[in-house]
């Protein structure tokens, strides 16, 4: 599946400090293995607290789904730190949606099927992952964007150990970072804590997380399955039992070797293949 890929990095807006990148993994093609079907599509979200993008939970995750038979993308999106002033909520909730849309744009370029681009994020970027998977048609996103109607709709998301709420189990630093000096605001915390921000149009869950993360608590993703079943959102949930936080594919690739863990990818793909899109 990884015939001739292509790896190319593009520029989708830019801050005073940073531009804001999206680079894309695309498989190619031989001449004994044509392309007789539009592929899947993954956006990746990296983790880092909203401080700094992971590359052990960008390109490694993107080189696996791009060999499970995904083309993959990986938003590079504004953090805050000493050389970024950052952005406050929605900003990268809005980079993530011009990343959709990039993507659905370019769908015959890559050779995607635009009703199948999947978000995937890790820890912080599980937060901005699931802020697009709950928020895509939200003001936030269509005062911001021209674009059709459902236009930046994941098909599903894919969330591993993901921040999720801005209370009692909150990632202080995540929030801190996205919220700057509304972070004690109980208004603009409220609208970061995604448990509170699921509705019926919520877009199918895929959730992993290990009971003993000491940094993002499993609360998140236990308080996100709670407000999925009541709004009757299809999910599926894995708690494992031992294991930290931030281990993207729990594979030595990653410096990690905790093979039970590392099943999560394969079980994410095969809930991926389950999703079925109605046509509209």
């Amino acid at each position: 599946m990884l015939i001739h890929p292509s790896i190319e990095v593009f520029k989708l807006t830019e801050t005073s400090v940073k531009e804001i990148t999206l680079t894309a993994y695309i498989a190619g093609t031989a001449e004994d293995m044509p392309f007789n079907y539009k592929r899947k599509a993954v956006l990746i979200c990296p983790g880092g607290a909203y401080s700094f993008c992971s590359n052990r939970e960008a390109e490694p995750i993107a080189t696996c789904f791009l060999a499970a038979g995904y083309n993959a993308f990986v938003l590079d999106y504004s953090v805050k730190n000493r050389e970024n002033p950052g952005k406050k909520f929605p900003g990268q909730l809005i980079e993530a949606a011009l990343a959709m849309k990039f993507i659905k744009d370019n769908a015959d370029k890559f050779n995607i099927d635009p009703n199948y681009v999947f978000v995937s994020g890790y820890s912080a970027g599980g937060h901005l992952a699931a802020s697009l998977g709950i928020l895509y048609n939200s003001k936030y996103v269509t005062d911001a964007i021209d674009m059709p109607e459902n236009y930046a709709r994941p098909a599903g998301m894919v969330l591993a150990y993901p921040v999720i709420t801005s209370g009692e189990y909150a990632h202080r630093g995540s929030i801190n970072n996205i919220l700057h000096d509304e972070s004690e605001d109980a208004a603009a915390l409220d609208k970061v804590s995604l448990e509170k921000c699921v509705d019926e149009n919520t877009v199918p869950a895929f959730i992993w997380h290990t009971r003993e993360d000491t940094t993002v608590p499993v609360e998140n993703s236990i308080m996100l399955s709670a407000a999925l079943a009541k709004n009757n959102i299809p999910f599926e949930m894995h708690i494992y039992p031992y294991g930290g936080h931030g281990l993207s594919l729990a594979t030595p690739v990653v410096g990690y070797n905790r093979p039970a863990i590392a099943q999560w990818f394969n079980d994410a793909t095969r809930w991926i293949e389950s999703i079925k899109i109605k046509a509209e």
